[in-house]
């Protein structure tokens, strides 16, 4: 006989709780799993990014060991002014100095004298404006009422910048200090103009800072940036494995070289802003390289990358199945792919040249066609050998362009787009020493071609 077990009964008020409660594990579980491992992944991010930054100090000159001087170069500078202040000139108001010295420590010369100049406009507007409403007033709220909301309005005033808002927390410090006198309105002014003074100084004369290095990286990380996107998109195309979703990945890549760009721009009006007021004395020491790339080089590689763009938007219209364009054979796809690695070696190399290392050639992979040059014959992608290659594979994507052109006009449109971007790009990105014997050995085969005509003439 089969015992039919009992349906257990409804639990006991003292186990409701005991079960609302849980075991210390499970509450701690209860309250760590909504927060998920981000936190953990955030702060070991962060420390590993301070840990590059530390071992890149030590490396060499670099943003890091500059960040670092110019974090040195304040605190310096607040120390320099609160002993002057207060042990040399006994001033008990010893707090202005200090403070504007280590504000006025910035990433340039120039911008410590501009910014000087406009929060000790607006500190002296900020105290004059508080003492002026007390003696009116008598009272510290009714002071306040009246100089806040004029000197919020002064701090919105664009010839102020962002040291506007001074004015108002020096009426606020100034009012809360307690009685305001002709003294110390006087000490106030006086230890700002000191801090300005001293900010200012250490700035100039202390390592001035120079950013013609920073413009030399960015430009260095946009060539390489765009051989790895050239490079990734030749891979995948010589593979055959690329579909609409991995165009749309070379879209993104491409454009993200555009968000390089901006700092590459950025990098080079702190590069000009440095120069401001200091470049004779920089060039007088000999701080002023004398080979940073010219404006000219920012424009060609602005070239470049819209070519890359527009070369990666065709082959994702290509690979839309709702599109009419469609995409080459395979095959050429192969051959356009080892042209297009030639181009990202070529970049790779003139990013390495960039930064004074060897032109390495390190997107050569060594999967070239039968009939191709390998990497031992195109090298990084520049000179005599790999502008061989390069006009033989030009010349071989031309002949299946011809052939294409009067049976197959999706196919024709898209490898004459994609042909006419690697032109594009080879013509921007390889030096013009390299493509110069072409250039002479067009003009020699025309001269040769004229003379026959000549003479019968």
């Amino acid at each position: 006989m089969t015992r039919v077990p009992e349906s257990p009964g409804p639990p006991s008020p003292e186990d409701s709780r005991e079960a609302s409660r849980g075991r210390p594990g499970d509450r701690w579980q209860a309250f760590v799993r909504p927060l998920g491992v981000r936190p953990v992944h955030a702060v070991r991010t962060e420390a590993a990014r301070i840990g590059r930054s530390v071992r890149a100090i030590g490396r060499g000159p670099g943003r890091e060991r500059d960040l670092l001087v110019q974090s040195l170069k304040a605190a310096g500078a607040a120390l320099l002014a609160w002993v002057v202040a207060k042990n040399l000139m006994g001033d008990p108001m010893a707090l202005m100095a200090p403070w504007v010295a280590l504000v006025l420590v910035q990433a340039t010369v120039y911008s410590s004298l501009r910014r000087a100049a406009q929060q000790c406009t607006a500190i002296c507007a900020g105290t004059l404006l508080a003492s002026g409403a007390e003696a009116v007033t008598g009272d510290t709220l009714g002071a306040l009422a009246i100089c806040l909301p004029l000197l919020m309005l002064l701090a919105n005033w664009s010839r102020f910048g962002d040291q506007g808002i001074y004015g108002a927390t020096t009426a606020v410090f100034t009012l809360a200090a307690g009685s305001v006198s002709a003294a110390s309105v006087g000490h106030r002014l006086g230890q700002t103009l000191l801090g300005a003074v001293i900010g200012v100084a250490v700035n100039a004369l202390v390592l001035p800072p120079i950013h013609l290095r920073d413009v030399r990286e960015n430009l260095a990380a946009v060539a390489r940036e765009t051989g790895d996107v050239l490079c990734a998109v030749a891979g995948e195309l010589r593979d055959g494995d690329w579909d609409a979703r991995t165009a749309a990945d070379w879209s993104r890549r491409s454009a993200r070289l555009e968000h390089r760009l901006e700092t590459l721009h950025s990098a080079r009006r702190w590069s000009r802003e440095s120069l401001r007021l200091m470049n004779g004395p920089l060039r007088a020491l000999r701080r002023v390289p004398s080979d940073v790339p010219p404006d000219a080089e920012d424009e060609r590689w602005s070239r470049i990358t819209g070519h890359v763009r527009a070369l990666t938007r065709t082959l994702a219209i290509a690979a839309d199945e709702d599109r009419a364009p469609m995409p080459p054979d395979p095959e050429v796809l192969a051959t356009y792919a080892r042209l297009l690695e030639l181009i990202g070696q070529s970049c790779h190399a003139e990013g390495d040249r960039l930064l004074g290392g060897p032109a390495d050639g390190r997107a050569g992979n060594g999967n070239a066609e039968d009939g191709d040059a390998g990497d031992g014959d195109a090298g990084d992608g520049c000179g005599e050998d790999g502008e061989r290659t390069r006009r033989e594979l030009h010349h071989r994507l031309q002949e299946v362009l011809r052939e294409h052109a009067g049976r197959e006009a999706a196919r024709t449109t898209v490898l004459g787009s994609l042909l006419l971007q690697a032109e594009s790009l080879w013509a921007e990105a390889v030096p013009a020493a390299v493509r110069e014997p072409e250039r002479q050995g067009a003009v020699a085969s025309r001269t040769a071609s004229r003379a026959p005509e000549a003479e019968a003439e």
